[in-house]
């Protein structure tokens, strides 16, 4: 089965089947958490995920991680590049935990595994687009300017996303 066609349906298995896999196979999570250090891209795109989206349901953290792969597609960046823009700028950068002074280090062990396998499977083309071809996305508590200028493409969890 070709992992493009999953529905959400499947996504939300695979969510609950990775649960059970960070209980009771800690070998699959080692290799999960060896991946963010082999490949810096996916370590990219897990910080972005863990910092924005680790509260969100598996289909919102997958939707985060697909608007950096799309962004990084349109703008012909690394994910890296697309992640960290705009983060040594006074006025702001694209994704608020690049720039709010914070560590960006993980502390949370198991969202941390989730995020590096949710970066894992997008940056390898292995999940169906949830966003809706999405390349900016907010929190449903605030309404930026930039907004207004996008076609909505979906709301999952706390966010809704734009393209």
């Amino acid at each position: 089965m070709y992992l493009k066609t999953l529905s959400v349906v499947t996504v939300t298995f695979l969510s609950l089947l990775f649960l059970i896999m960070v209980q009771f196979m800690p070998a699959a999570t080692t290799m999960t958490a060896q991946a963010a250090k082999d490949d810096p891209e996916i370590r990219c795109i897990a910080q972005a995920v863990y910092f924005e989206a680790r509260g969100e349901p598996f289909s919102g953290q997958v939707a985060v991680a697909q608007v950096i792969h799309n962004r990084t597609a349109k703008r012909s960046k690394s994910y890296c590049g697309v992640v960290f823009e705009g983060s040594t700028r006074t006025t702001g950068c694209q994704f608020s935990f690049a720039c709010d002074g914070k560590s960006d280090s993980a502390n949370e062990k198991h969202a941390w595994i989730r995020a590096v396998s949710v970066a894992s499977l997008v940056k390898g083309g292995n999940l169906r687009d949830l966003s809706g071809e999405a390349t900016h996305y907010h929190a449903n508590y605030v309404s930026p300017e930039w907004s207004k200028k996008l076609q909505r493409t979906a709301t999952i969890g706390n966010h809704i996303f734009y393209r």
